[in-house]
């Protein structure tokens, strides 16, 4: 890609006679109707494009190369305002394999999961990714590492860390600012990271924040928020300045409570993310594509919803070049057939187009954090769980959503160790350490998922990453957990003591080094296997996952910070 910041006059002199008609284009796309993102309309109109950039429309060109594209209406690249790539379980470089043909040609990552395990060799290791790529991947730098003092991760960052990679071009800010007590009363560590980043971009993350708590925190110079769950809360945010990333991941599924926000007038202050989206979902549904066809679907306006996709996102990122087709713009184009359907035909990224030889020949980038997983062999008795007078806290799942509720449920007991009681849907869940720190292990029990035998565990654990295993006995527990240890991390599914399904993840215990189709594949057997043991949700991996993620519902804001209420031990 062509910087526009430091272009030669060569270059533009090359767009300029190209974009006048005094030379031919680079290439052209004829015959496609282009969706006007200001009026609406649908107008045939070439599109002529020179290197990366587009140079003209509304006329007629002569080009070097011409795509046919009759029949179909060019509307701008998609873009993915936060995500986490780790979430895809696949590497940077495969998952624009994965995200391109469905037309998402810019990426605004928070490389937040692989920097808790690694800390700033991760986030060097995704610039250098972001570098090597064909779609334009952008970071936030990662603001909360480690994301509590609840848990044990595998690093720490402070403003001092982050501030040297603050102008790699590939860089826009500061990440999801997910520590909003630590905002509120004015943490030292948490002001210095506001402070260096106050003249750049500056993500939030505000789950049920209103009232002066969200007052305060916008005050620290917060821009977004993608946590977001009901329209009344987006309402507030909106009203106070702040951008609603409209969120439809794996796990956290906001769309359809927050589709009734897009308007023509609200769309330059929204915008659509997936934050975890694993390549099952998007093999099975689509990418941002699923977003906007389900919006249109449910009666949401068709150039409000193109116009969040595209240009409101880029313009509430600074990402000037792109989000329209027009002269001078980025030439991120895609080609679909049906606006309602977002039927995605062909795509364009940097005006190159998306096929399979488009990747061939870029850098290779080694990977890093091979051998993360430093737990010690673990045995059944590990995840016992000390028995309680009276009720036993229990973590209740919410499937579609990362907040849990708080359950307690009188469970029965052998020996002074508390057992799964099935009849309630409550099964044990242990957390391991696996940074090799502390070597602690924790455990509690959690509702939800419908599991009558075996166990599910994943070294992916929101957000310091260790181990995380749920299960009925013990036995199928130690064996789905030291399969992780053997093979770096991953998902694996136990069933009588033995290992039925797995996914290895070597690369920091969070994604795989294999393409994603074959991510894809042994995620369908994980799912086989899961459902055979009794599981009920869609997603049960990245629910695991999610189980370690302090949450709202058990927390409580005092004078002295954040505050863990009726949960089990964390590691």
């Amino acid at each position: 890609m062509t910087d526009a910041a430091t272009v030669s006059s060569q270059e533009l002199a090359r767009r300029i006679a190209q974009g006048h008609g005094d030379e031919p284009a680079d290439l052209v796309i004829k015959g496609a109707r282009l969706l006007d993102l200001v009026t609406g309309a649908l107008v045939e109109s070439d599109i002529a494009i020179c290197g990366d950039t587009i140079v003209g429309t509304y006329g007629t060109y002569e080009g070097r190369r011409v795509i046919d594209a009759k029949g179909l209406i060019a509307v701008p690249g998609f873009i993915d305002t936060h995500l986490h790539i780790e979430s895809s379980l696949v590497t940077p470089l495969e998952f624009e394999r994965c995200v391109l043909p469905h037309g998402v040609t810019t990426a605004i990552c928070d490389p937040h999961e692989i920097s808790n395990v690694l800390g700033t060799e991760g986030i060097r290791y995704f610039l250098a990714c972001a570098e090597a790529m064909r779609m334009d991947l952008r970071v936030n730098l990662s603001s909360c590492v480690p994301a509590t003092h609840l848990e044990t991760a595998g690093a720490r960052l402070e403003a001092a860390d982050l501030t040297p990679m603050m102008d790699h071009p590939k860089v826009i800010g500061l990440a999801e600012f997910m520590n909003f007590p630590g905002v509120i009363h004015r943490d030292p560590g948490c002001l210095a990271k506001l402070a260096a980043f106050s003249h750049r971009h500056i993500d939030g993350h505000a789950p049920l924040v209103r009232g002066k708590d969200l007052n305060a925190y916008l005050a620290a110079g917060i821009r977004t928020d993608h946590e977001t769950t009901t329209a009344d809360e987006a309402r507030e945010k909106l009203a106070k300045g702040m951008a609603i990333l409209i969120r439809e991941g794996s796990v956290s599924k906001d769309l359809h409570q927050l589709i009734p926000l897009i308007s023509r007038d609200a769309s330059p202050f929204l915008a659509f993310c997936t934050d975890d989206r694993n390549p099952l979902d998007i093999g099975e549904e689509g990418h941002l594509d699923y977003m906007i066809r389900t919006a249109i679907a449910e009666g949401a306006d068709v150039l409000a919803t193109y116009r969040i996709a595209s240009l409101s996102a880029a313009q509430n990122f600074g990402l000037f070049d792109r989000g329209f087709i027009g002269p001078g713009k980025r030439a991120d184009i895609v080609l679909v057939e049906d606006l309602a359907a977002c039927s995605v035909k062909r795509v364009l990224t940097g005006g190159r187009l998306v096929e399979e030889s488009l990747f061939a020949d870029r850098a290779t980038i080694a990977p890093v954090g091979l051998g993360s997983v430093k737990s010690r062999k673990l045995t059944p008795a590990d995840f016992a769980v000390k028995a309680r007078d009276g009720e036993t806290p229990v973590i209740g799942v919410v499937p579609g959503r990362i907040i849990t509720e708080r359950l307690a449920m009188a469970l029965p007991s052998h020996d002074g160790e508390a057992l799964p009681d099935l009849a309630q849907d409550a099964i044990k869940v242990t957390v391991i350490e696996r940074h090799g720190k502390n070597g602690g292990i924790a455990g509690g029990f959690v509702h939800g998922f419908g599991m009558k035998r075996g166990a599910i565990a994943s070294s992916v654990g929101h957000d310091s990453h260790n181990l995380c295993v749920v299960g009925v006995d013990e036995a199928s527990m130690a064996a789905a957990a030291n399969r992780l240890i053997e093979i770096g991390g991953g998902f694996a599914v136990a069933d009588g003591g033995k290992v039925a399904a797995e996914l290895a993840l070597p690369v920091a215990g969070l994604m795989s080094e294999q393409p994603f189709e074959a991510v894809r594949h042994d995620l369908e057997k994980l799912r086989a296997a899961a459902k055979a043991l009794g599981v009920v949700l869609a997603e049960p991996f990245l629910q695991v996952a999610f189980l370690t993620l302090p949450v709202i519902p058990h927390l409580k804001i005092t004078d002295k910070g954040l505050v863990d209420v009726d949960r089990f031990d964390f590691v």
